[in-house]
């Protein structure tokens, strides 16, 4: 099992939506997908599910098929975990229910935190919940590839997400916003790292399952910058030329990437550009951009526009996979899948 986190202090850089695309994608590759929401505002699972399915998991009361009622009779005392409801999306892609209710456990996450210092073996219960409902899903559905969906903060419940992951790829718009989240986000990053290694070490009972919290930056992908004659165009230019540095100074620790560009740099995993029209199109008729079809609406220019996506998101998966160590990958079976 990989389990991938996708991180962004700065909102609105299209991280969900790029969660979302490359679930897809590596459906397509022919991997069994988990995709664990675990960002309070649950844009993921809106992403994934129409309201009529949203309405029947999320009804007035109690939602025991979310991520949240999934840890809800630990959080009350009750008992632990329940057996987690995946959702099946498609063949490949199983969806750990977002839900609103869990912006509520920020206070008990960050209250148990501190505990475990201390050798609480229900501390050890609680900030580990996330994990032990992910490990469950995967082992329910035998999957390899876990693609964590977090909201753009630094608080806890974010930090129990995170320290979730082995591998944290960074979305990134090309503008000060980005630039100043990577300023928080690298040591940040860095502390709960050697925050959790600590507390692992004092766990008082073995038999509990806890992360590895291990977090390891594996890139970042420059996110919904205009093109124009296939260049950015200027007013991103300028903060696409200081990314390279951003990125190596403040989430690696390293000051060698002063004249590196974007598309030299070997942390750049992809540089995606945006697809204007072919989102609103997508999101009409639920699906991934690169699966639109004419009957969709995906004609004359969009045609070219689809391929170039596919094309762009294949590429991207492929180049994940390989950096997290992911084998197994079928790009022949993916090519059957590629738009017309």
């Amino acid at each position: 099992m990989k389990t991938i986190a996708f991180f962004n202090n700065k909102g609105g850089v299209g991280k969900t939506s790029l969660v979302y695309h490359l679930a897809w994608m590596f459906a397509d590759l022919g991997v069994q997908v988990v995709v664990a929401d675990l960002d309070p505002q649950a844009n993921a699972t809106s992403m994934f599910l129409d309201e009529e399915r949203l309405e029947e998991l999320w009804p007035d009361g109690e939602h025991p098929d979310s991520i949240y009622g999934a840890i809800q009779p630990l959080l009350e005392g009750t008992g632990d975990i329940r057996e987690p409801h995946a959702e099946d999306v498609a063949d490949n892609i199983h969806l750990l229910v977002g839900d609103l209710q869990l912006s509520g456990v920020e206070s008990e996450l960050n209250a148990q935190w501190p505990k475990c210092l201390d050798r609480e073996v229900r501390a050890f219960r609680v900030i580990s919940s996330f994990y032990r409902v992910i490990l469950k899903a995967v082992e329910a559905h035998d999957a390899r590839l876990v693609l964590i969906d977090v909201g753009p903060n630094l608080g806890a419940i974010n930090r129990a997400a995170l320290i979730c992951a082995e591998h944290v790829v960074i979305p990134l718009a090309p503008d000060i916003y980005s630039l100043q989240g990577l300023r928080n986000l690298g040591p940040t990053l860095r502390r709960w790292r050697e925050e959790w290694k600590d507390r692992k070490s004092r766990t008082p009972d073995h038999a509990i399952a806890l992360p590895g919290g291990h977090m390891v930056p594996t890139g970042y992908v420059v996110m919904q910058h205009a093109v124009r004659l296939d260049r950015p165009v200027r007013a991103y230019a300028k903060w696409m030329a200081r990314i390279p540095g951003g990125y190596h100074r403040d989430i690696l620790q390293q000051n060698d990437a002063n004249k590196l560009t974007v598309e030299r740099d070997p942390n750049c995993l992809a540089s995606l550009k945006h697809y204007r029209s072919l989102m609103p199109m997508a999101m009409e008729v639920q699906k991934p951009m690169f699966h639109l079809k004419p009957a969709d609406g995906a004609i004359g220019a969009h045609v070219y526009a689809v391929q170039d996506c596919y094309n762009d998101f294949k590429r991207l998966a492929v180049e994940i996979a390989k950096r997290c160590g992911l084998e197994g990958l079928r790009p022949d079976q993916c090519a059957a899948s590629a738009p017309d």
